[in-house]
């Protein structure tokens, strides 16, 4: 059986969230598609997994480039470095990923970049070759739905938008094919249009769903 990772990162929860409510339209019509495909959600404002730090950052350098065990490890190291894999190993589980989240100061929320950092080990998700890094997660999908206050899509400020693009580096990085996104922005600056633009970014994530199902044309956006 299929499975498809639906990965939110909002804290507002559905009531107030428009991008979770986006997320929901495209959910309800992937699973109206595939019904056979196991569905597992997860709320990175409420897993528990481990951050960047010293102990992590140590761990991997010892075991990927000074030829340690990981009996060799401080008791923490080997502990911090073992839930990482864990997370790591789960996230491979999937055949599909699901991202829902806004646009922060220019980027994702920082808990998304946490978890995208588990995600990065060599010899599991990516390896070293001749020709430079290349991702081992071949044969997966992924789409991101995302929330912009700001209005940055053919504007000057279209460069400063990071979290849409770094996500994609990121998974393009590990091998998985990256769909294109489903943005609803201006939000902030059009206040009164914003039913519209909910309505409207709801239909492009219905129709992507149904793509990423395999049984439409690419969405036009």
């Amino acid at each position: 059986m299929e499975k498809l990772l639906y990965i939110t990162a909002n804290p507002k929860g559905l009531e107030k969230s428009k991008g979770l409510q986006i997320g929901e339209a495209f959910l309800e019509s992937f699973i109206n598609e595939r019904p056979d495909v196991e569905i597992k959600r997860m709320d990175l404002f409420q897993l528990d997994f481990v951050q960047m730090d010293a102990d992590l950052v140590f761990a991997r350098g010892k075991l990927a480039g000074y030829g340690y065990t990981l009996d060799q490890l401080s008791e923490t190291e080997r502990e911090k470095i073992l839930k990482m894999h864990a997370l790591a190993d789960e996230f491979i589980g999937f055949d599909y990923y699901v991202f829902v989240s806004p646009l922060w100061n220019l980027n994702s929320p920082a808990v998304l970049k946490a978890f995208l950092d588990n995600l990065f080990i060599a010899g599991k998700t990516f390896t070293h070759t001749s020709n430079g890094p290349k991702g081992l997660l071949s044969g997966k999908k992924a789409i991101h739905i995302q929330t912009r206050g700001g209005q940055y899509t053919g504007s000057p400020t279209q460069e400063l938008e990071s979290g849409d693009r770094y996500l994609k580096i990121a998974l393009n990085f590990l091998g998985i094919d990256v769909m294109n996104s489903v943005i609803a922005e201006g939000l902030d600056l059009y206040p009164q249009k914003v039913p519209e633009i909910v309505a409207a970014a709801k239909e492009k994530a219905r129709l992507a769903a149904k793509e990423l199902a395999g049984i439409s044309q690419p969405v036009l956006l």
